[in-house]
């Protein structure tokens, strides 16, 4: 059970209701995480930033950016965040079997894009850290390290969605990925 009720446009607090606007059409309906997110302002515009950020600044596709939110999402075991990739990832064109192979860590259908979940996977279960030769195999698999640096803000971003849906216990209202 959620620690917060989800707000609709209406009842969320003034400064929320654009971006929540905002959010509701981008998705069709404000999504029960956009709606807990308004209860404070800040951090309903914290994370459209980041969005923006990413949307406006970033290098990496979308299938890419969904594959990243994957991995991230079954380190950290946010099942909110691995059913709204798995909606994202489709759309951004990976398969469901793309989508469970690398919810499971078995990427064998693109060997870079591994690598990449590799640092990614790394950053997330180690607060950070990430080993030399992860790294290497990154740079060897052919990313650069502007694209290992922007690696780190994907992940942020990632986490920042998952620690808040761990924190309020946000109630799923969107189909759950496949089970592993």
């Amino acid at each position: 059970m959620p620690r917060i009720p989800a707000h609709t446009v209406a009842s969320a607090p003034e400064a929320s209701r654009d971006q929540l606007k905002a959010l509701e059409a981008r998705y069709g309906k404000v999504l029960n995480i956009h709606a807990e997110m308004a209860h404070s302002p800040v951090v309903l515009h914290a994370y459209t930033a980041l969005q923006r950020a990413i949307a406006d600044h970033g290098s990496f596709d979308g299938r890419t950016r969904e594959a990243i939110a994957l991995a991230v999402a079954v380190v950290d075991g946010c099942s909110y965040c691995q059913a709204a990739h798995t909606g994202g990832g489709r759309a951004a064109g990976l398969s469901d079997d793309e989508m469970v192979a690398i919810r499971r860590d078995a990427v064998d259908f693109d060997d870079r894009l591994a690598a990449l979940l590799a640092v990614a996977r790394a950053y997330t279960r180690n607060v950070g850290s990430v080993q030399d030769a992860t790294w290497q195999a990154a740079l060897d698999a052919g990313w650069t390290d502007e694209e290992l640096t922007e690696l780190s803000v994907h992940v942020t971003a990632n986490l920042f969605t998952n620690y808040f849906n761990h924190f309020v216990e946000t109630e799923l209202d969107l189909p759950a990925a496949p089970p592993l």
